[in-house]
C-alpha cells in the first residue's frame, strides 16, 4: 500500500507568514529608533496625564479629568505596541495622533470655562509632541519594504500540500 506524502505544517503558508511577521516585529522592535519612539512616547503619555497636578491647573476638574484619561489613553497606546501586536501598530498610532489633536483643542472643548495661558500651553506643546510621536510610530509601523515582502509573498504559489 504506497502513502501519499504528507505535508509538514512548517511549510505552511500561514505558519510561514506568522514566523516572518514575528522577525520583522523583532527586527523593528530592536532598533534604537523605534525604542526610542516608544519611550517617548510613553513619558509623553504619563505627562499628559499628571500634567494637571504638575503644572498647577487641577482646579479645572473636567481638563484635569480629560487630560488624567486621556494620557492613560495614549500611553497604553504607544506603549509596548510594537512587539505585542504589530501589524496594529499601524492602526494604534493613527488612533493616538487622534488623541494628540483631542489634547490641542481640549481647553475650549471641554465643559466649563478652562481656557487660560497655562492650560493652552501645556496642553498645545504635548498634543504637539504627541502628533509627532504617534506620527513617527505610524512610519515605523509601515515600512516600505513590508508591503514589498508582502506581494512578493501573495503571488508565490504554495509548494505544499498532498500528491
Amino acid at each position: 500500500m504506497a502513502t501519499s506524502p504528507r505535508s509538514d505544517m512548517a511549510t505552511h503558508p500561514d505558519i510561514l507568514a506568522m514566523r516572518e511577521r514575528h522577525e520583522m516585529a523583532e527586527r523593528t522592535t530592536s532598533t534604537p529608533k523605534a525604542q526610542a519612539v516608544e519611550t517617548m512616547a510613553l513619558l509623553a503619555g504619563l505627562y499628559l496625564a499628571a500634567s494637571p497636578w504638575i503644572t498647577g491647573f487641577n482646579g479645572f476638574s473636567t481638563l484635569a479629568v480629560n487630560n488624567l484619561i486621556t494620557g492613560i489613553a495614549y500611553a497604553l497606546l504607544m506603549s509596548g505596541g510594537f512587539g505585542r501586536a504589530y501589524d496594529r501598530v499601524h492602526s494604534m498610532a493613527w488612533a493616538a495622533c487622534a488623541l494628540s489633536v483631542w489634547t490641542i483643542i481640549a481647553p475650549w472643548a471641554v465643559a466649563g470655562d478652562v481656557s487660560t495661558t497655562k492650560t493652552i500651553v501645556n496642553n498645545v506643546i504635548v498634543g504637539i509632541i504627541g502628533l509627532l510621536l504617534a506620527l513617527a510610530a505610524a512610519a515605523i509601523g509601515r515600512p516600505a519594504d513590508r508591503e514589498q515582502s508582502a506581494a512578493g509573498r501573495m503571488s508565490a504559489p504554495y509548494a505544499g500540500g498532498r500528491g
